[in-house]
């Protein structure tokens, strides 16, 4: 019986695929242009909000945002974060967040050049094996900071097909002590159910509703890293929380 769900999913998916890079193919002389100054790095971030509603909608993906924070009073610069188990986070973060941010990704992204155009000039890439490469990337986000610009990180660093939390790194809440600036936790309820990571024959993969909540800023004024461990623990007690009462 559940191979018969494999077709429907499965042809969900080359949809989702296809839509996906035909509309990057044709915006991609668009972005290539944006992202060549970046004195207009803010258009081109008002083009991938564009682009990202694009893909949801034309994939039968309808976001349902909910805001338990003031919408136009959201702290800039701030650093976002969120659970992360599938790759629609990073396309709705584009529709939840409506201000200017940095993502920071992994460093297997710039393998893909369609991709490497976006995370390379605008975005901010890691190799999160090399302590190395990661402390310049934590050096990077910071100089983003300084110069008021939001940074989003999944503190999972990796994704969770099972949409349950899993172990969160430090690198987010050192970054938001160091610099002093509130954390605004995102929640993804069912981003994993439409897409996820997996096989692409038998994951999940469908059309449906995708909620999201973005809650109340946490912070860190006057934190020093002593409060690391706690603050980290308390921000994933707040994803965890939320998600089990909208499971």
């Amino acid at each position: 019986m559940k191979y018969l769900f494999m077709i429907p999913r499965t042809l969900w998916k080359l949809w989702f695929v296809l839509n996906f890079l035909i509309t990057l193919l044709l915006l991609y002389p668009f972005f290539w242009i944006l992202l060549s100054r970046e004195a207009w790095f803010g258009s081109a971030f008002k083009l991938m909000r564009l682009w990202a509603k694009w893909l949801c909608y034309a994939s039968g993906l309808i976001p349902s945002i909910k805001y338990e924070i003031d919408k136009n009073n959201i702290p800039s610069p701030c650093i976002f974060v969120s659970n992360h188990s599938s790759y629609l986070d990073i396309t709705l973060s584009y529709v939840v967040v409506s201000h200017y941010f940095v993502f920071i990704g992994k460093q297997e992204l710039d393998k893909a050049p369609l991709f490497r155009l976006f995370f390379k000039k605008m975005n901010i890439l890691v190799n999160r094996k090399s302590n190395v490469d990661s402390h310049k990337a934590f050096l990077r986000a910071g100089e983003k900071i300084d110069r008021g610009q939001s940074v989003f990180i999944f503190p999972e660093a990796t994704i969770s097909s099972s949409g349950q939390l899993i172990p969160f790194k430090n690198g987010a809440f050192k970054l938001a002590i160091d610099k002093q600036i509130p954390i605004v936790p995102i929640v993804f309820f069912d981003n994993w159910k439409h897409l996820q990571n997996g096989g692409f024959l038998t994951a999940k993969g469908s059309p449906g509703i995708l909620r999201a909540t973005m809650l109340p800023a946490v912070e860190t004024t006057g934190m020093t890293n002593a409060d690391l461990l706690p603050l980290r623990e308390k921000l994933k007690k707040i994803l965890h929380d939320k998600l089990e009462q909208n499971s």
